[in-house]
């Protein structure tokens, strides 16, 4: 493949982008007020999964939702994971726009068959005549102490099915505007937040910005490495990368934001301005996402500008485990970035 490579310059910048129209929410604040954003201008929105309504959700993020819409727009649902899916495929086609709420990202096992092989292939299948405009919002990841069945990371399992879009977002201005952009896209879109995110809080603009799918951010400039990560493991390479610049090493971070469809020029475009890759992701190693970007940049123009491996850190092969030092130790933590990044820019 001949990619071409765009300047560096062009790469989107993060949010917000209406700083003077910014307040601090938690990430948490933030998707629950997309949601409110969202239904409140269209009455085909509504939300629906398992303790959303008087409980406010596993997390606390649908919060006050079913005072203020009622019980036919906040749905408390059975323990059925594949009945709620089923349901809200069948509420899109009826040209609703529900939003599914998995207590676990884990749980979506139970539903496969409705978000594999019904929501994700719908409109494949019938030419265009239908469509599925369903998002399915999923707690990830670990750091929780819930153990191997409640802390997994399963984002390649939804960006290996065509027709599904993936987005993982990692600031709360993130959490809100591509979750609107995500309601917005007339086809299903998983939305997949880390459990360990929803506390955090950062500037989050007034009103109803989007941020489009597809458009990756750029986190920091440097000249010695490209750090390429998601999810949580993004505040954590911007905290390594503080460290490793008071040694005298400078490194860019790239958050893809969405795995599908991928910025794939930004990651060419920052990598091959470094000549020096590293990838870094909580999931196993073993065909991990971060195994496809760094296939991308092999397969791209960005591999003539490389001066040293691709490197991977990634969590290890194993259930995540209940004990909190195994549970940190099964995952990369700022030190292990610190330690990869280190070597790559002073071993190559």
């Amino acid at each position: 493949m001949t990619t071409t490579l765009p300047s560096p310059a062009g790469a989107a910048a993060n949010p917000p982008t209406s700083d003077s129209a910014a307040r601090t929410l938690t990430y948490a604040e933030a998707v629950r007020e997309a949601l409110a954003e969202a239904m409140q201008a269209d009455s085909r929105v509504f939300i629906l999964g398992e303790d959303i309504g008087v409980y406010g959700g596993a997390f606390g993020v649908t919060g006050d939702l079913l005072h203020r819409f009622g019980e036919d727009r906040v749905r408390d649902t059975p323990i059925s994971e594949l009945g709620i899916v089923g349901a809200a495929v069948g509420a899109a086609l009826a040209d609703m726009r529900p939003i599914v709420e998995i207590q676990f990202s884990d749980f979506t096992a139970q539903a496969m068959d409705q978000i594999a092989n019904q929501a994700a292939k719908i409109h494949f299948m019938l030419g265009g005549a239908a469509r599925v405009p369903m998002v399915l919002r999923a707690p990830t990841g670990s750091g929780t102490g819930a153990a191997a069945q409640h802390s997994q990371s399963l984002e390649t399992w939804f960006a290996h099915i065509p027709g599904l879009k993936v987005v993982m977002p990692s600031t709360p201005a993130e959490a809100k505007g591509l979750l609107l952009a995500a309601i917005d896209d007339p086809n299903p879109v998983i939305v997949l937040e880390h459990k360990l995110l929803y506390k955090q809080s950062g500037p989050v603009p007034v009103g109803a910005d989007r941020i489009p799918l597809g458009q990756a951010a750029v986190r920091r400039q440097g000249q010695d490495l490209t750090i390429v990560a998601t999810g949580v493991m993004v505040s954590r390479a911007e905290e390594a990368a503080q460290q490793l610049a008071e040694d005298g090493i400078t490194a860019t971070i790239v958050d893809p934001r969405t795995l599908v469809p991928l910025d794939e020029q930004t990651v060419i475009s920052e990598v091959a301005a470094t000549g020096r890759a590293l990838l870094v992701q909580e999931a196993p190693r073993t065909c991990g996402y971060m195994a496809e970007i760094a296939a991308l940049i092999a397969d791209s123009e960005a591999f003539g500008h490389l001066r040293a491996p691709i490197r991977r850190l990634n969590g290890l092969n194993v259930p995540i485990p209940y004990a909190p030092q195994l549970e940190r130790a099964a995952v990369p933590q700022v030190p292990d970035i610190v330690a990869e990044a280190t070597r790559l820019v002073r071993t190559w």
